[in-house]
């Protein structure tokens, strides 16, 4: 499906986010932190596993301990990216939370909700950041990210020419029926088993992250956004059906395989499809294997226009924390352009700021990569800034698996609008 970039950027944080859920009382109950004296606090990381991005972490935290204006001493601690969210989850029913921790971005409002993590109060000016990058619930912002990542569709310029499908833009993104007649004379081509790879073995946060974003784009949504308390008529909408019908339509016309290979952008790489659904993630790796024939096009315009999935890690101080003026200092320090570029550059990944991606040539104005800030600022879509994400996630998911098996879409989407809807109240609704 997707590279470890992906796994990377984005973990899978359906099953832990959904802990919160459960244990939504005990987060609310938790009194008492034990994060250390006054004089040091702690800073928590899934970043493990991610030698160059912890790297660049470290070297913020270095760098705030010896400054001369730090109020605290920061003690990093790096978690394996599989154990981290459970880490949280266990850490919050115990009192027992650090004083600032890394969020996966979909799931900040869930832990807000569940009273672990507290409203930013910081010095640094968040106006000029890619608005994915920061995450707010209930009128209020509650963590920051360095960086996201932005979905695109990538083809081989001699690929398309030899078909005569012209190459999509920013500003002229295909339309749903130049998509298929795109796919049409690819396939006609008879170069490739399949034209089209959607990265369809994909599992967990994948599926809304990839897919939903095709659901917005048809004119539906994963649940009404006006009060977030229901997704009857819209998750479930006569444009949601059309969406699936769409969606579905592409593997069985053959465009694309119902289960792709686990690495869609490799694939690509060799020659198995002539357009890959991937993200800014790839771009380097095929850039490399395919200099100037490579095109980085934008996702396709169903209705509503593109749309991309927004939000990915990011930085919040949790409830607990002893020594929050230290914490939002930090928080603040942190996000000095030279500090988000140095993450950005190490994750390879889209600085969060202009000021930022000025110190990272790729992303500096005229840059290679500078389309995905691009894509981002004009399509990104924030994942439903509810507590009930995480479980609207999974309903979501189960429905995309079942629609490309071959189910009925509307029994389908009727039978996810029923369960999270039933969550949504069995929660009373997520209120403060």
């Amino acid at each position: 499906m997707m590279n470890k970039r992906f796994t990377k950027v984005l973990v899978t944080s359906i099953t832990a986010a959904a802990l919160v859920a459960g244990l939504g009382a005990c987060g609310k109950g938790s009194a008492s932190a034990t994060t250390g004296g006054s004089n040091e606090i702690t800073l928590w990381t899934h970043n493990a596993g991610n030698p160059d991005e912890l790297k660049a972490i470290q070297g913020i935290v270095d760098s705030y301990n010896a400054s001369s204006s730090a109020k605290a001493k920061i003690k990093l601690q790096a978690f394996p990216q599989d154990s981290y969210n459970d880490s949280v989850v266990s850490a919050a029913a115990a009192g027992k939370l650090p004083c600032i921790v890394d969020i996966d971005g979909p799931n900040v409002p869930n832990w807000a909700w569940a009273k672990y993590l507290q409203p930013l109060k910081i010095s640094a000016d968040l106006s000029g950041n890619l608005p994915s990058t920061v995450a707010k619930w209930d009128g209020q912002t509650y963590a920051v990210g360095y960086y996201d990542v932005a979905l695109a569709m990538l083809a081989r310029a001699s690929d398309l020419k030899a078909a005569g499908v012209r190459v999509a833009t920013i500003d002229k993104p295909w339309t749903k029926t130049e998509f298929q007649d795109a796919l049409t004379k690819l396939k006609a081509l008879g170069k490739w088993d399949y034209p089209l790879d959607m990265g369809t073995a994909g599992t967990g946060e994948w599926l809304p992250y990839a897919y939903s974003p095709f659901l917005q784009s048809a004119g539906g949504d994963l649940v009404n956004r006006e009060g977030f308390k229901t997704a009857d008529g819209t998750l479930n909408s006569d444009k949601a059906v059309d969406w699936a019908n769409w969606f579905r339509g592409l593997a069985d016309q053959g465009f694309m395989a119902k289960k792709s290979g686990k690495d869609s952008t490799q694939d690509f790489l060799n020659k198995k499809s002539a357009i890959v659904y991937t993200g800014s993630w790839s771009a380097d790796k095929a850039k490399a294997a395919l200099g100037d024939d490579l095109v980085v096009m934008p996702s396709v315009d169903l209705g509503a226009g593109p749309k991309i999935g927004g939000g990915s890690w990011q930085w919040g101080v949790t409830s607990q924390c002893q020594n929050t003026d230290a914490a939002m200092d930090y928080v603040s320090y942190s996000l000095k352009p030279e500090n988000v570029a140095a993450v950005a550059k190490a994750a390879g990944t889209i600085p969060a700021t202009d000021a930022a991606a000025a110190l990272v040539p790729a992303y500096a104005p005229g840059g290679a990569d500078h389309v995905f800030m691009d894509f981002s600022r004009k399509y990104a879509v924030m994942r439903p800034e509810t507590p009930a994400y995480p479980f609207i996630a999974t309903e979501y998911g189960k429905a995309v698996q079942d629609i490309l098996a071959g189910a009925d879409p509307k029994t389908v989407l009727d039978k996810a609008v029923k369960a999270i809807d039933a969550n949504i109240k069995s929660n009373g609704d997520y209120k403060n």
